[in-house]
């Protein structure tokens, strides 16, 4: 494979995130494709990108694609850290990435925080305005290539299929060129409250319809307040176990991804340890910190 979608663990988020250091023995320096642009940077440590695209999804949810104005390395699967200078103070946040590094411009998926620091002001920014980008990608929440286990269990919640986004571009570009012979295999479960806050089921069900390496299935945990779904219902930490045994992914021969939603991440990696899998083969991407006097959103 030209693309090492590499080693693994370390928590980031696209809506106020924490990070959490895991360790990890599947450690293998990735291969990264340069991107160049002609505008100048912004600061030693920053670029003024520029916001080429907006989507507005849901009242609360959109993407955005950026022009960063410079170089930008990253691997599937690792955040950008976005900023906005206010008045009295620059606030910044890491979000992860949804575009492959094959594309020019840089993808991000977001939830509005109606309280938090960064996201309502990036809420407000629409096509052509401009924010501040770091020059270096970060994060570790990327694929283990080099383990030898080829089965990929990924696991998600709404924005929390970003980074999952990143991988499956990346591999479709590499496997359309023959450089991916699909030897690894993906397997997607993404969870959601209701049918559109899935961003990116189109494009993941178009791929999972043609390529062998991809199975994905989205689940909707209130069915009630979206009565055209007619897939998959509950939440997606309750049916891990029910597709890692349909798919035979086992503690044995796979590797465990959740991100997004800390209760789900916390419910969804209990499960897996009870299936087999040990902490070297999970991996997780906790995208903000449920406050201790109000529980977490479902």
């Amino acid at each position: 494979m030209p693309y090492s979608l590499g080693p693994a663990g370390l928590s980031v988020g696209a809506v106020c995130r924490i990070v959490q250091d895991m360790t990890s023995s599947c450690i293998n320096p990735p291969l990264l494709r340069e991107v160049t642009m002609t505008s100048p940077a912004v600061s030693d440590k920053h670029y003024r990108a520029r916001i080429t695209k907006r989507v507005d999804l849901a009242p609360e949810l959109w993407t955005i694609r950026i022009d960063p104005g410079a170089e930008f390395k990253f691997t599937p699967g690792q955040y950008a850290t976005l900023g906005i200078e206010g008045e009295e103070k620059r606030s910044e946040r890491p979000y992860s990435i949804a575009s492959s590094p094959y594309e020019r411009e840089i993808e991000f998926f977001f939830e509005l925080v109606p309280n938090g620091e960064l996201t309502p002001q990036i809420y407000a920014l629409q096509t052509g305005d401009e924010l501040l980008m770091r020059k270096a990608s970060k994060g570790r929440f990327v694929l283990d290539t080099v383990s030898g286990r080829k089965n990929h269990l990924l696991v998600c919640t709404v924005t929390g299929v970003a980074p999952y986004i990143s991988f499956v571009r990346t591999l479709y570009k590499d496997w359309k060129e023959g450089k991916f012979q699909g030897d690894h295999k993906l397997y997607l479960l993404n969870g959601a409250s209701r049918s559109w806050e899935f961003g990116y089921v189109d494009e993941l069900q178009r791929y999972a319809g043609e390529v062998p390496w991809l199975k994905y299935v989205p689940t909707v945990s209130r069915p009630w307040d979206d009565a055209n779904w007619k897939g998959e219902i509950g939440r997606v930490d309750e049916l891990i176990r029910k597709y890692s045994d349909m798919w035979g992914v086992t503690g044995d021969n796979g590797v465990g991804y959740l991100c997004g939603h800390p209760e789900m991440i916390e419910h969804g990696k209990g499960i897996l340890k009870r299936i087999g899998f040990t902490k070297e083969f999970l991996r997780e991407e906790i995208y903000w910190i449920p406050s201790k006097e109000q529980p977490a959103k479902s």
